[in-house]
């Protein structure tokens, strides 16, 4: 090792980087340019690039060093299998990340619902995840997890989303006017499916109401809180235009007999 090839290989990592980003930006142009390509895959495909390169400029400098690479690699695997028994989680992660960043499952942009909670994925990395919740909140979420749990990815093939909302109406309420017009609320949210026809299902019969199921289909998972809220203010105002009630829980009791005014207590309990 000398003085030249140290300088040779300090210039080589550097172009190496430079090498690895400008082939990451070329990529990532040449796949949105073509149009079948969305945002999320462009940035995995990417960011497997830049690995790439930045393994083949390593190799090269360190050979130009005279490290003999094949020896490096096997010491390399010896150390691996080492760490992997005293790093299980991380080397877990890790393996993780590279089967998510090539099986494109899951990609940035997509909507998730993960232990119970819906996030957006913002970026993706080797070991862990970067997903923003419904509350503003950033969620680092281990590469592991998203690969061995079920995850429900609501915008894998496609983004329409099926919103449901419960309503009960009175016993005494006319079935077909109920039908007609919960239907004709679901059919007035701006944001529906238009080719999805609303489904309006009678789902049971309640203590107090006949309950009833509205279905309606978004091509936006992420905004189904919000859209939710409007469908039943939809459904509010429709049946109270149509002079049909939603009732509260109610108990009759029937009194069969009542004691004498003169009853004690003890008298009136046998």
């Amino acid at each position: 090792v000398t003085l030249v090839t140290l300088v040779v290989f300090a210039m080589l990592l550097l172009a190496t980087l430079a090498i690895s980003r400008l082939a990451r930006r070329g990529v990532h142009r040449g796949l949105l340019r073509r149009g079948n390509t969305d945002e999320g895959t462009a940035a995995v495909v990417g960011r497997l690039v830049t690995y790439a390169v930045v393994a083949i400029g390593l190799g090269v400098s360190l050979s130009t060093l005279g490290v003999n690479l094949a020896a490096l690699f096997a010491a390399g695997a010896f150390f691996a299998v080492a760490i992997g028994f005293a790093m299980q989680n991380v080397a877990e992660n890790f393996v993780g990340g590279l089967i998510l960043l090539t099986e494109r499952t899951i990609k940035p942009g997509d909507v998730l619902e993960v232990e119970g909670r819906v996030v957006r994925v913002t970026s993706m990395g080797l070991r862990a995840t970067v997903a923003r919740s419904r509350d503003d909140e950033d969620l680092i979420i281990p590469n592991g997890t998203l690969v061995k749990n079920t995850v429900t990815n609501f915008t894998l093939r496609d983004p329409l989303y099926r919103l449901r909302t419960t309503i009960g109406v009175s016993y005494k309420s006319d079935l077909a006017i109920v039908l007609r017009t919960l239907h004709a609320a679901a059919s007035t949210v701006p944001w529906r499916v238009a080719d999805r026809e609303p489904q309006v299902l009678l789902t049971g019969f309640a203590d107090s109401a006949v309950t009833f199921e509205v279905q309606v289909w978004t091509r936006d998972p992420w905004g189904a809180r919000r859209a939710t809220s409007e469908l039943n203010e939809a459904i509010w105002y429709a049946l109270l235009g149509a002079g049909l009630t939603i009732p509260f829980p109610q108990l009759d009791v029937h009194v069969q007999a009542l004691p004498g005014p003169r009853a004690t207590i003890g008298e009136a309990e046998r």
